[in-house]
């Protein structure tokens, strides 16, 4: 066991409460910052690969209580609407992050974690001459600890402060989610194209489907509202304009993100040690965000067990950090470029209905083994 720690985790989305969760557990002091107050939604698309169930159980980090729909088939379709189906070897399941992230706060604080929610951090500055760090909170207040970890997502005004190289560059994309009823089957995950996007549906807890899409700001600055957006490029998919016109929508206004990056991070800045988004974002095409975010997490967690001084913990963190996810990362978005557009989206569907095999290829190059 690794000497304890004074920690702060910047974030509670997968990958900042899962480590709170283990730090706490190992006996760490640990506070988690979180902007929100839980139970909220997310702009996610909510399939949990099963690399991570077997770890999830053993730590009883699913809410007990819920049949959380099995996915065992892929379904793609291409801007016409032509689809094919393949199985999925390695599987998940769907799970909302209104319930999940909800039961592992209250699971980080049965460890000892104190959670602070409805809190706006403003800057987080290393201070060598103490080798500690101080957190301004909005309203004033200051925080101290020995370490400080990123967990704050896709884009934050932490970034900005801390100047992180992407930020320098606009993103194109927006993420727009729906929770809608709809027949369908449950054990399928579908993916289906539009122009320049492509729009994610699978099951989660109660009869609910998440409806989750990567579309483009200028869609939405040309056409003026996310519903007229969606209408004149969504719905070119005939599929889409299917699901859109059968499916009962639960939200009363859908969840909407912008500035979404896929360019290049780095898992350590400044001393900070990223986790989940805040390292590095997997396109969402490829369903492993949040398995991602989770083995993020519990790497962390074991380097702090392992590893005694801050040059030993960010080394060894960046070592195996690259080693689980960068070519996850850069594979992805290879695959990206097959999608959003009339040709590549048909020839990616014409190879997955005459190689079957090659979703398992790309579920290889994009998943990790289960732990």
């Amino acid at each position: 066991m690794g000497k304890k720690r004074d920690i702060i985790v910047i974030g509670g989305g997968l990958a900042g409460l899962v480590s709170a969760y283990l730090l706490a557990k190992n006996g760490h002091s640990v506070r988690l910052i979180e902007k929100k107050v839980y139970p909220f939604h997310r702009v996610c698309g909510e399939y949990l690969s099963n690399e991570v169930v077997n770890f999830l159980n053993r730590e009883k980090l699913l809410p007990p209580g819920f049949a959380f729909p099995q996915i065992n088939r892929f379904e793609f379709s291409d801007i016409k609407g032509k689809a094919v189906q393949t199985p999925l070897d390695l599987g998940g399941f769907g799970i909302s992050r209104f319930l999940l992230d909800d039961h592992i706060s209250m699971r980080a604080q049965e460890m000892g974690a104190e959670i602070l929610t409805g809190t706006q951090v403003l800057e987080v500055n290393f201070l060598s001459e103490s080798d500690r760090f101080q957190v301004e909170l909005e309203g004033g207040n200051e925080l101290e600890s020995d370490y400080v970890i990123g967990a704050f997502g896709k884009r934050s005004r932490i970034d900005s402060f801390l100047n992180r190289p992407f930020t320098q560059k606009r993103s194109p994309f927006i993420g727009v989610k729906y929770h809608i009823k709809i027949d369908r089957p449950n054990q399928v995950v579908a993916l289906h194209n539009f122009p320049r996007g492509y729009c994610g549906l699978n099951a989660v807890e109660e009869g609910k489907f998440n409806l989750c899409y990567l579309g483009r700001r200028e869609h939405l600055r040309e056409f003026g509202s996310i519903p007229e957006m969606e209408q004149q490029v969504l719905w070119r998919n005939p599929k889409l304009a299917q699901i859109f016109n059968e499916g009962e929508f639960l939200f009363e206004k859908p969840e909407v993100i912008n500035e979404i990056s896929f360019e290049k991070k780095s898992p350590v800045e400044n001393h900070l040690l990223m986790v989940g988004d805040s390292a590095g974002l997997i396109t969402p095409l490829n369903g492993n965000g949040m398995a991602m975010a989770i083995r993020g997490a519990f790497l962390l967690a074991n380097i702090f067990e392992n590893f005694e001084n801050r040059n030993q913990i960010e080394n060894q963190y960046s070592k195996e950090w690259n080693l689980h996810f960068k070519n996850r990362l850069l594979f992805g978005r290879w695959i990206q470029k097959l999608f959003g557009a009339e040709t590549s989206s048909s020839f990616a569907r014409n190879l997955l209905a005459n190689f079957p095999w090659l979703s398992q290829q790309i579920i290889r190059n994009t998943h990790g083994e289960p732990f």
